[in-house]
This record gives C-alpha cells, sequence and structure tokens, in this order.
C-alpha cells in the first residue's frame, strides 16, 4: 500500500475540521475524493502531503510515516498539484519542468544526463515538447495546468495529489489532464489521489472514491457504490438521476 492514513483528525483551535478519517491508495489506483465545499477535501490532502501535522492519527508512506521522513524524502515519493499554481517569477516552461527533479539531486547539483532524459521524455509524452522555451504566465490556465502535472511526472513519485486539478477549465481541458494522470498511473504502477467536484468527472476516472461530508468520511468504494441519488441527497441536499450503462453518470434534476 502506497499510502496510509489512519484515524486522522486536525484541529483548528476549538473547531475540528477533520475527525476519525482512515484512507488508503494502492500501486496503479486513482481515489477520488468527493464532498461539498467545507467538508474538508483540500485539508486532507494537504496533511497527507505533509503540509500541515495532523492533530491525531497517522500518515504513512510505503510504512514509513511522514514524521519519520525528510522532506526531501518526502518530495521523491509525492507530487502535489494545487487548483492553479502561480508564481512572482516568471520562468520557462523548461524551468517549471526542471522543478521535478529537485528531489532527486544534491544541493546545488545541475541537471544530470538522466534528469534531461526524464524531462525529454515526459514533455513528449504530455504533449508540451514544443512549448519548452516559452514563459509559463504567458500560457493558457489549461497549459498551465498541463505543465504542472508534467511537472509532477517528471518528479517520478509513487503518489500524485491533485486538489481540483480541472477547477477553473473547460471540458476539453479538463478530460485531456484527467486521461493523462489516469494513464499515466495505470501504466507505471504510481497512484493518484485527486478531489473533484464534478460527480460524472470523478465516476469516469477514479477506481474507488471516498466520501466527505462534515470532515468525517461517510462512504468509499467504487463509483457505482459512492454516487448514488441517496448519497447525493444526503451529501449535496440536492436530488439527483444516477444512471447506470456501464458508466454512472449523474443528471441533477432542478428543484
Amino acid at each position: 500500500m502506497i499510502l496510509n492514513a489512519q484515524s486522522v483528525g486536525w484541529d483548528v483551535g476549538r473547531r475540528t475540521i477533520l475527525e476519525d478519517v482512515d484512507l488508503e491508495v494502492g500501486a496503479g489506483e486513482v481515489v477520488g475524493l468527493i464532498g461539498p465545499n467545507g467538508s474538508g477535501k483540500s485539508s486532507l490532502l494537504r496533511l497527507i502531503a505533509g503540509l500541515r501535522k495532523p492533530t491525531r492519527g497517522r500518515v504513512s508512506l510505503d510504512d514509513a510515516g511522514l514524521d519519520e521522513l525528510s522532506r526531501k524524502s518526502i518530495a521523491q515519493r509525492l507530487a502535489f498539484v494545487e487548483q492553479q499554481a502561480t508564481t512572482d517569477q516568471n520562468p520557462t516552461v523548461a524551468d517549471v519542468l526542471e522543478l521535478g527533479r529537485t528531489p532527486h539531486r544534491r544541493s546545488w547539483a545541475f541537471g544530470s544526463a538522466h534528469d534531461h532524459r526524464v524531462i525529454a521524455t515526459v514533455a513528449r509524452e504530455t504533449e508540451i515538447d514544443g512549448m519548452l522555451d516559452e514563459r509559463y504566465a504567458a500560457l493558457s490556465g489549461g497549459e498551465r495546468q498541463r505543465v504542472q502535472i508534467a511537472r509532477a511526472f517528471v518528479q517520478q513519485p509513487r503518489l500524485m495529489i491533485l486538489d481540483e486539478p480541472t477547477n477553473h477549465l473547460d471540458i476539453k481541458y479538463q478530460l485531456s489532464l484527467l486521461d493523462l494522470v489516469s494513464d499515466h498511473v495505470h501504466r507505471t504502477g504510481a497512484a493518484a489521489l485527486i478531489a473533484l467536484h464534478d460527480l460524472n468527472l470523478a465516476a469516469m476516472y477514479c477506481d474507488r472514491i471516498a466520501v466527505l461530508a462534515g470532515g468525517r468520511k461517510i462512504r468509499e468504494g467504487l463509483p457505482a457504490d459512492t454516487i448514488t441519488e441517496d448519497t447525493i441527497d444526503a451529501v449535496f441536499g440536492v436530488r439527483a438521476n444516477v444512471i447506470d450503462d456501464g458508466g454512472v453518470w449523474v443528471r441533477v434534476n432542478r428543484p
């Protein structure tokens, strides 16, 4: 098991944000996190990524607790992709991809021949090899997210964590990005944990889904077992028709 989160809880002052969350992600799996705003999805992802420390419970990667690993060791195992990555610098696309190799280098070391081969291979596979000299700030939102996904691939992690990576993108880029992640995971045996708002995308791309509500995990399983009319009503407060004809599709009813 690549990721194992056991009884994870997180408090801010006297307010409990997450309580008693268990989650596992295995090699070759794409696991989705769904739930309404404020359910704790982003908070859980940041705890798993080691960006925050849980108040209770344990998060481990490859059976090693995050608190036992150095930041460099975590970065060698785990890549994090945010909704929108911003920078006050003006790097080229090639510069962004180079950042993905940083955890695998000695301090201040220049890129090796192996690093260059990894970057060239990923750039070709993600179809951004024609924009390596372009400035990141000049790219469209969809192109920037594609570059961030490529940067995560260059990092060669065991686990990729993606926090609503398709937000603010049109449907073409949503499908393109999730195709990249899904294909990469199933081809390489890595793993991905993705927070998604769109239930149809979650059903299309995730092997398993965990449903969060009120800071707790209330369901987990296959898309057909978790994205149900009763669950959507209970968690999101919305009546919907769920159609399963070999794939789960959600149609929300107007009140």
